[in-house]
């Protein structure tokens, strides 16, 4: 059976690959990956993900909530609108609270699952998984792309070449377009762009992120995952020998060799595995899962779909690659010892803090004040005596409204006896927007005693949905 960790696969120094060969003193020239497509219910799975994913982030902005946009980012004016959400630069907690959710629900699933993440959900393979459409499309199938990049230069290779690169192109500048239209209302951004009317930095953040997408998914593809990603590197610290992986059964399809549809390999002292290497053309790593679990496997399935067609062809049981974990292979649990060996104590530690973060966050989100108040001294004169021998105190207020409507704030103080506010007057601030307003507090002269006092700000909204006490302090000058 395989470790745990994950494997690297075995690689032939370097110094030994003959310079005609493709071999150099330092680097080892990449050879390109032709991945098989395949029919089966994991590839159903991925191209599920796949739309799903790419609805969700080309549809959001262009959704309406009101007279806005559903989701926009206005880093301008330091808001966020989620929905019928409205954050502040104040509201940072949620973003703190939303990563550790992420991250949590990240070791949650590679503790149950392995790298379900990378393998249908992960930006890079989405994207991966799109341009090889688009390349099958237009090149054909894995033989004829391989013949074709190994032709001399001709009419019909350069034709289909620039073809490609030329959706791939427009599928990369619409993601950053898209990308952008997250943090400028994204129906302007399209009319200034119709109009050649795009501020410097937009055009900057599109071309950046559609060039991006273009290098990573049409041409660095699982190199990202195998070199440039960090998550194959410490995924091992998070499997146990109870995850589920896409395991080869080794006992099963060992010794590997060819042997007629519908005989008996045991009888000819072989096993299941008739070494068609389907597995290998699926897989969009390159790497052969027979030879155990290795860091670069993003867990897609691929190549069990792959040689579950192989063995309904040659009417062999399904499962000689599968879903399996360490323990079952080697115990030949059925699947219902596996999935009683789910609920271990990791996955519960991690379901129970990821209920009690879920829980806490939404709880906090329905609770939350649609209003923020900001006290500050006016540092100029720190007390004074005004009109009728009243001692004097001057505030400014910053007051937030986090509502979609038109706010009346009534302003009130407690915490000396006596005291009284001006302006007496409500004030209003407009929808998300936020307001600055002088506030003086007076008192009569003589009725405290000297030093610093502590007094309560209390801003109200005039149909009493939302009330904010905030602390300040009082100083009588001695």
């Amino acid at each position: 059976m395989p470790d745990p960790v994950p494997r690297p696969r075995k690689i032939i120094p370097i110094t030994a690959v003959p310079a005609e060969e493709g071999g150099s003193a330092l680097y080892a020239a990449h050879r390109k990956i032709y991945p098989r497509t395949v029919p089966g219910l994991f590839a159903r799975w991925r191209w599920a993900m796949v739309f799903l994913t790419q609805l969700v982030y080309y549809g959001l902005p262009w959704l309406e909530w009101g007279q806005r946009q559903s989701v926009l980012f206005d880093l301008a004016a330091r808001r966020f609108y989620i929905f019928g959400l409205v954050l502040y630069p104040q509201d940072l907690i949620y973003l703190t609270g939303l990563l550790v959710v992420s991250a949590l629900s990240l070791f949650l699933f590679t503790a149950v699952a392995g790298r379900l993440w990378c393998g249908y959900a992960c930006p890079q393979t989405v994207y991966t998984e799109m341009f090889m459409w688009v390349e099958q499309k237009i090149e054909g199938n894995r033989v004829a792309r391989m013949r074709l990049d190994g032709e001399p230069f001709s009419a019909e290779k350069l034709v289909k070449k620039w073809f490609k690169h030329i959706v791939w192109l427009a599928i990369a500048l619409w993601t950053g377009f898209t990308f952008v239209g997250y943090f400028s209302p994204i129906r302007e951004l399209g009319m200034e762009f119709l109009q050649t009317g795009m501020g410097s930095w937009e055009v900057f953040w599109v071309i950046f992120y559609g060039l991006a997408t273009y290098g990573n998914a049409g041409f660095m593809r699982e190199q990202v995952c195998k070199y440039m990603c960090p998550y194959a590197r410490f995924q091992g610290a998070m499997f146990d020998r109870d995850t589920l992986i896409v395991s080869y059964d080794t006992a099963r399809g060992e010794p590997r060799g060819l042997h007629a549809k519908g005989s008996d390999p045991r009888a000819q002292g072989l096993g299941d595995c008739i070494a068609c290497g389907l597995c290998v053309q699926v897989c969009p790593t390159g790497i052969d899962i027979r030879e155990g679990l290795q860091y670069e496997c993003i867990g897609c399935g691929l190549c069990i779909d792959a040689c579950d067609t192989v063995m309904d062809r040659m009417a062999t049981p399904r499962g000689l690659i599968r879903y399996a974990t360490q323990n079952s292979m080697a115990a030949r649990w059925t699947p219902a010892q596996v999935l009683r060996r789910v609920l271990r104590p990791r996955v519960l530690l991690y379901t129970g803090l990821l209920a009690i973060l879920c829980i806490g966050l939404l709880a906090s989100l329905v609770l939350r004040t649609p209003l923020k108040v900001d006290v500050v001294r006016d540092r100029a004169s720190l007390a004074r005596i005004a009109e009728g021998g009243q001692l004097e105190n001057v505030y400014r207020l910053q007051i937030m409204n986090a509502t979609e409507q038109t706010q009346r704030y009534s302003l009130s103080a407690s915490g000396l006896p006596g005291l009284v506010v001006l302006p007496a007057e409500p004030v209003e601030v407009d929808a998300a927007q936020s307001r600055w307003v002088v506030v003086r507090l007076q008192l009569p002269y003589g009725s405290a005693a000297a030093g610093s006092h502590a007094v309560h700000f209390d801003v109200r909204s005039a149909d009493g949905r939302a009330q904010v006490s905030e602390k300040a302090a009082f100083l009588v000058p001695r």
